[in-house]
């Protein structure tokens, strides 16, 4: 008796769902696509530094700085980058200028 009343609810939700849903997901993820190309999209700076790549590069930056410290960070970021570089510590894009 259990099963037969399962069986009757499997059928009834299976029926609910309509034929043309994967038609209307195509506009959706169409859609997502397009919105993720515009939020991944950055302008590019004339300050070399470690990229944005969607919030990983001042993760990356910012946890260098605590790992090595400030001054092993800033040595590596000149050698790396230059005597003008562009960085993230806490979230605020920073500065490191050195000669």
């Amino acid at each position: 008796m259990v099963l037969e009343t399962l069986n009757l609810l499997h059928s009834n939700i299976t029926s609910l769902v309509p034929d043309t849903m994967p038609v209307a997901t195509v506009p959706i993820l169409i859609l997502m696509c397009f919105l993720f190309l515009i939020w991944n999209h950055e302008e590019t700076s004339s300050v070399p530094g470690p990229g944005y790549c969607m919030g990983i590069g001042p993760l990356i930056s910012h946890g260098r700085f605590l790992w090595m410290g400030v001054g092993n960070a800033c040595n590596y970021y000149n050698k790396t980058y230059g005597e003008f570089v562009r960085v993230w510590i806490s979230g605020e894009e920073t500065f490191i200028i050195s000669k």
